[in-house]
């Protein structure tokens, strides 16, 4: 089940320093929520919070509150490795395990849950996750093969399809198509399109027009000066913030008249 996030007052620290502060929002359910601003406004920081990726640089830490379906992603009880299997990550540069064959690495995640399967069940796994990511027909005659073989486009859906095997119910992306041709970046704006109706998903891009084509709701983050934390400044639906925004940063940002 795809789930939505509330995110309430929160502050994102490195050390003493403030990265980031007060961002309030709510990421709809089975959508896809980009991300948008400038380097450096936290739009990443951010992200990497909503499933406690943030945590594991030393010294880093969350105040305010994130809700996933009414549980705190922050109470004590909650183990930050179950978080991270059911909000998913796929980072900026396509990451296959480079000694892992596409098979294994699809089934890295399941593995590494300890879960003992019979090979019938890893094959299945392995099948739907493909397929899953538009990849299947590409890589079915070579499954043993190393991942790294792949295209640059196709190691990213392999990463989608690593991603999805543990049946996350939010995907979390940061500029999953910065390293990519256009034509490979059409294939994962195709792929993120599809799987929505499947997962919730939140992609950060410095591509204003990926934004426009893929997302239903856009977060706009700026800061006010430099060294200032970065702020959401304003998020809406995305057809609205394209064509009529609240606030006036944010048509200046989107217009190209800064960034």
């Amino acid at each position: 089940m795809a789930k939505s996030i509330d995110v309430s007052d929160l502050d994102i620290y490195y050390g003493d320093f403030l990265a980031v502060q007060g961002v309030n929002m709510t990421i709809k359910a089975r959508s896809v929520t980009a991300f948008i601003g400038p380097s450096g406004c936290g739009k990443s920081t951010v992200l990497r919070s909503l499933n406690r990726m943030h945590e594991v640089i030393p010294g880093a830490r969350v105040e305010g509150k994130i809700m996933v379906d009414g549980q705190s992603l922050y109470d004590p009880s909650i183990d930050p490795v179950a978080v991270r299997r059911q909000i998913g990550m796929v980072f900026q540069r396509p990451n296959p395990f480079p000694t892992m064959s596409i098979y294994d690495n699809v089934l890295a995640g399941n593995r590494l849950n300890s879960k003992r399967m019979k090979k019938a069940e890893q094959d299945a796994i392995v099948e739907k996750s493909l397929r899953g990511a538009n990849l299947w027909n590409e890589v079915k005659d070579r499954l043993n093969k190393p991942g790294m073989g792949l295209s640059g486009g196709q190691q990213q859906r392999l990463c989608i399809a690593r991603a999805i095997a543990v049946e996350p119910q939010v995907l979390l992306m940061d500029e999953p198509c910065s390293a990519l041709d256009p034509i490979s970046t059409s294939a994962i704006e195709d792929l993120i399109h599809e799987l929505k109706s499947e997962f919730t998903i939140v992609i950060v891009t410095h591509n204003m027009q990926q934004a426009a084509r893929v997302s239903d709701d856009t977060g706009f983050f700026n800061l006010k000066a430099a060294g200032q934390p970065g702020q959401l400044v304003e998020m809406n639906a995305t057809k609205k913030m394209f064509s009529n925004p609240d606030n006036e940063a944010t048509e200046a940002y989107i217009s190209g008249r800064f960034g």
